[in-house]
């Protein structure tokens, strides 16, 4: 074995006359090799000897070990470099801290004409693993590795943003990936790499060197630092047109559809952009988030032991910190909630600062105290309009009694409120779901008006959160279940919550039926058909994630499908049922277009994945609707058909 960095160390010298020799015996085993054989894969194309100039084959011998008992070839016209042997020679040839490999210049100046020999007629065997390496070192940058160093801060320009509101940034010199939190499409910053993974890296946002277009004041004096609102200092179009990108290549990249088809329509924008959600919830809390240096945060010095948790002693009542379970960053005005939702928000606040004694708040981190969440839910009077409110404060212990003055003084000062009840859960989790209710003030739910029909909506029953756009929403499913208004279809409604849209198309169907997991909810829908007159309407209480072998045999054979998932889609159980069901179309309503991507390709291009459109549906539309202004999240509305040869 022979390293050329040990005839350093014995004063040797390759002259140019030596290298150039070398350069010629590998280019010729390059010419034998077919340009075909080098693979594409990756960042690697075709490479012929001219790929190779002499000095990378020098870096290439320099770094690597020359080994005689190379595996021997066949024939040196049957020589066919894999992509696991270039993919090893990339990772062989480190480059140095600027870059750069070691530079030959440094050797001392003799050479020995017998070593020169020994380099020049070095085998054939031993070249080729050389010029492998030297074919890697020439489609490799020269100046700056691949990846950025952890800590090191960079210039970038924002191109994108990732669903979920992480910006796309690159690297100008390697077109490599960092995720930042905080940037706009547009916006040049500098920024910290914080974590590095194997295809991209998390940076943090240090400041801004050039503001983004379409930059507008936000409203909220939390916008900043809350991580509810990320884009609130964006111009409201450009939101809508940077989720309706994200929805498109979504669809295009993880579901592999064909780009440019027709199948995308434009998305459909949320008129009222502020105060509208109809339910808000706040977290109570003793450690309060305060601002840190970007991409820094205190650390246990080196060596010493990690100190027990203490009870914090902090009070605030807000929204969590961005990434922090434990802090809360108070809040007095939210932009989100109705102005009557905000006065219940200070006067709950007021009220639980000053009780502390009788009431601590609940510490996420040692697992005591009492208060816990505050939510707040907001309906309407179903005769005259007025806004309604359910109060509902969550605690760690069943102690309703300690709640009476803050009770006492919502119904006094803020006269929209219809509702206050207490849930409680002893569990040490996050949630805000409690085991048991007590009801403090009037009736355990409020009611809203929705596609003229009136809804029950109790403490922990699900609803869409913005009211206004939800008439919009279902108007579009409606649309594109395509009844015929005959009423002879039979709709399934999968994943019902309180049978909203299921309902509010009963009277153009023959028949409805719900499958719904939480029995809450199905409770809820029951009340809700009843309220409403509708007879032809049937709900089912079950898990769709864990479907038994007698599912399909609780309702007839359907002719449209509405299936609206939680997060994380559909089960593979679930998504052969409806490729087997016959309905002529399926209407998938998502607030995930990740995994509504993801589940389009199971139905359209079959289970085995091949994405070659064998599946019992085709994709007509996609539609995204904006649900959730200055946030991340959107809808999106697909619509499938069977296809002909599937009927």
């Amino acid at each position: 074995m022979l390293r050329l960095a040990a005839l350093r160390a014995r004063g040797i010298q390759t002259a140019s006359l030596g290298v150039h020799q070398v350069s010629r015996n590998v280019r010729s085993l390059f010419e034998a090799v077919p340009t075909e054989s080098f693979p594409i894969g990756r960042q690697w194309r075709h490479l012929n000897a001219a790929a190779a100039s002499d000095a990378a084959i020098v870096d290439v011998l320099d770094e690597s070990v020359i080994d005689s008992q190379s595996t021997s070839l066949s024939s040196s016209s049957d020589l066919r470099p894999d992509t696991s042997q270039l993919d090893a020679a990339a990772q062989e040839h480190e480059l140095g801290p600027e870059g750069h490999s070691e530079n030959l210049s440094e050797m001392p100046s003799e050479t020995p004409s017998n070593t020169l020999s020994e380099i020049a007629n070095l085998s054939s065997e031993t070249l080729m693993g050389a010029a492998e390496k030297a074919a890697a070192a020439a489609v490799l940058p020269k100046t700056k590795p691949i990846h950025p160093k952890q800590n090191s801060e960079l210039e970038l320009v924002c191109e994108s943003l990732a669903y979920g509101g992480a910006a796309v940034c690159k690297v100008p010199e390697t077109g490599f990936v960092l995720m930042v939190n905080g940037a706009l499409p547009g916006e040049r910053l500098l920024a910290r790499v914080m974590r590095k993974k194997r295809s991209m890296a998390q940076a943090v946002k240090l400041r801004t060197l050039e503001p983004p277009p379409n930059l507008v004041e936000p409203p909220c004096q939390h916008a900043t630092d809350c991580g509810g609102c990320k884009t609130q200092n964006w111009a409201y179009e450009s939101q809508v047109a940077e989720k309706q990108k994200q929805v498109e290549e979504l669809i295009i990249r993880v579901g592999r559809f064909p780009r440019g088809s027709g199948w995308m329509k434009p998305a459909v924008p949320c008129e009222q952009r502020f105060n509208y959600r109809n339910k808000m919830e706040f977290s109570f809390g003793n450690r309060i988030w305060t601002a840190v240096a970007p991409g820094k945060a205190p650390r246990t010095a080196p060596g010493t032991a990690k100190p027990p948790p203490q009870r914090g002693t902090d009070f605030g009542l807000g929204l969590h910190a961005p990434g922090r379970f434990d802090k809360i960053l108070p809040i007095d005005e939210c932009w989100l909630q109705d102005a009557a939702a905000n006065r219940v928000l200070r006067i709950v606040a007021e009220w639980a600062r000053g009780s502390q004694a009788e009431c601590p708040v609940y510490d996420s981190v040692t697992h005591d105290g009492f208060l816990r969440h505050l939510t707040i839910r907001k309906g309407s009077d179903t005769d005259t309009g007025a806004v309604r409110l359910m109060v509902n404060i969550q605690t760690a212990g069943s102690q309703p009694e300690l709640l009476q003055p803050v009770v006492d003084r919502l119904v006094a000062e803020v006269p929209e409120v219809a509702s206050v009840v207490n849930n409680v859960n002893d569990s040490p989790g996050c949630g805000s779901v409690g085991k048991q209710e007590h009801l403090l003030y009037g009736k355990p739910y409020i009611k809203e008006r929705l596609r003229g029909l009136e809804f029950e909506i109790s403490a922990n029953s699900f609803f869409q959160t913005n009211t206004n756009q939800a008439e919009v929403l279902y108007g579009l499913v409606e649309d594109a279940c395509g009844l015929s208004g005959e009423k002879s279809e039979v709709i399934l409604d999968l994943f019902c919550g309180t049978g909203t849209i299921g309902l509010s198309m009963a009277h153009r169907a023959k028949h409805v039926y719900g499958y719904e997991l939480v029995p809450e909810a199905v409770a809820d829908a029951v009340r809700n058909a009843e309220r409403n007159g509708i007879q032809n309407a049937t709900f089912i209480q079950g898990d769709l994630n864990k479907l038994k072998e007698d599912f399909g045999r609780q309702f007839q054979t359907p002719d449209v499908v509405i299936t609206d998932p939680n997060r994380p889609g559909m089960h593979p159980k679930l998504l052969r049922f409806l490729s087997e069901c016959g309905a002529r179309r399926i209407v998938y309503v998502s607030c995930n277009p990740s995994t509504q991507a993801r589940d389009l390709d199971v139905l359209c291009h079959g289970e085995d994945n091949r994405g070659e459109g064998v599946g019992p549906y085709e994709l007509v539309s996609v539609q995204p609707v904006d649900m959730f202004p200055h946030t991340s999240h959107i809808e999106s509305v697909a619509v499938l058909d069977q296809r002909l040869s599937s009927s």
